[in-house]
């Protein structure tokens, strides 16, 4: 919204009203105000819970310090949409298409979230939300993502014409033509990009028609499984808090050098007009998770629960297939992958032993893989400083990958 009273106020020739033009300058503040709002409101926020007796109801798995987390207020993931959305409404530019599908996720995932832990705390029901409901719900923000950037006329690639090079030597804006197309990045490939088109066309099929046959239910999959590996990664104080402020730093300087057309001539990476918007964003997203460590980080004074888990989960996947790395997923989210892996092996294993051998079986000691290093005796904070090392050594190999090919 101050986007545009500054863009007024600068044709008007007041002096200073420019400087909201620059994303980088609306970045900065997206991100200050999302701090002030989830480490100063949140205090409030937490008191108001507590008085609200909006606290966590835990259950006895055996892990050292677990029962002291009894009663310590949930539902903190209000902190986090609200130090989200609220930056971005003033700003981002509301028209911009990446922009609203970011507020439709956030909004969307987040509402999901809410109605789990709603039904948890003041339903007094432990299993929350049906998990049918949360898979529909998953889905249809998937569907709603998905065919917005299948149909929209905005999401588009821009392909140079003539020589880039030696326009941007003379301090020139190369000329580029927009294309729709439903490419996308694959990394440390040579030629790295993939187009879904090229599939369906592959069996006879318009790839600009049906295209979505392929690029829909890619979309669908990967936000639910996204969104369901910050659930597992919330399991113990600031490790999806902190994995989740790591990856979003890597998504915004990716959407940074895609949205910026010296650096992706430079980089010979896909030039994406609007994208840049997303930095904005991705500003507030990781301030949001900055600010709420503060109050997350061991001993907790609040939980994000699914409120904040499912939506920051959801965000991260949406944002990734909006600038075309999706692929870079299993990479970036690298923390989310191995906690889905730890439980699917885990449940798969029990029920394949349990069947053959009368019995169930473990490979791990238990599941998600963070409880695994718990039941070994290993500090939590020890634990979650040592899964955001290997985030941040994950986040330097996907940023590597711009030229790793």
């Amino acid at each position: 919204m101050l986007y545009y009273l500054f863009k007024y106020l600068d044709e008007m020739n007041i002096p200073g009203a420019g400087v909201f033009q620059y994303i980088t300058f609306r970045t900065l503040l997206a991100l200050v105000l999302s701090l002030i709002i989830s480490m100063v409101l949140g205090k409030r926020i937490i008191e108001l819970l507590r008085r609200m007796q909006v606290g966590e109801t835990v259950r006895d798995l055996g892990l050292e310090g677990q029962l002291k987390k009894q009663g310590t207020p949930t539902m903190g993931g209000l902190m986090i949409l609200a130090a989200i959305v609220i930056p971005t409404l003033l700003f981002a530019r509301l028209e911009n298409v990446y922009i609203i599908i970011m507020l439709i996720t956030t909004i969307g995932l987040g509402f999901l979230g809410f109605l789990d832990d709603y039904i948890k705390v003041f339903k007094k029901n432990k299993e929350g939300l049906q998990g049918k409901f949360k898979i529909v719900g998953q889905v249809g923000v998937g569907l709603i993502v998905g065919a917005i950037l299948f149909l929209n006329e905005n999401v588009v690639v821009a392909e140079p014409v003539g020589d880039t090079r030696v326009e941007i030597s003379k301090n020139e804006k190369p000329e580029f033509k927009n294309m729709k197309s439903m490419t996308t990045t694959i990394p440390f490939m040579k030629n790295n990009e993939l187009d879904y088109g090229k599939v369906v066309e592959y069996f006879g099929f318009d790839p600009m028609k049906w295209a979505w046959l392929i690029f829909i239910p890619v979309v669908i999959l990967i936000v639910t499984a996204v969104s369901n590996g910050a659930n597992l990664t919330d399991g113990i104080d600031g490790l999806a808090g902190g994995s989740s402020a790591i990856i979003g730093t890597t998504l915004g300087i990716l959407a940074y050098v895609s949205g910026n057309y010296y650096f992706a001539d430079y980089l010979n990476i896909m030039y994406l007009p609007n994208i840049g918007e997303l930095v904005i964003f991705m500003g507030a997203f990781v301030g949001a998770c900055i600010g709420f460590l503060w109050y997350n980080s061991y001993p907790a004074q609040v939980f994000m629960g699914d409120t904040g888990s499912l939506s920051l989960g959801g965000i991260i996947a949406v944002f990734a297939i909006a600038i075309r790395k999706e692929l870079l997923i299993p990479i970036i989210c690298g923390i989310f992958l191995v906690e889905n892996l730890s439980v699917i092996m885990q449940v798969s294993y029990f029920k394949y032993t349990k069947k053959k051998y009368g019995e169930g079986r473990r490979i791990f000691l238990m599941s998600p893989l963070h409880h695994h290093y718990q039941k070994k005796g290993i500090h939590e904070a020890k634990i979650v400083t040592r899964f955001w090392i290997v985030g941040i050594i994950l986040a330097v190999c996907a940023i590597a990958t711009l030229k790793l090919r």
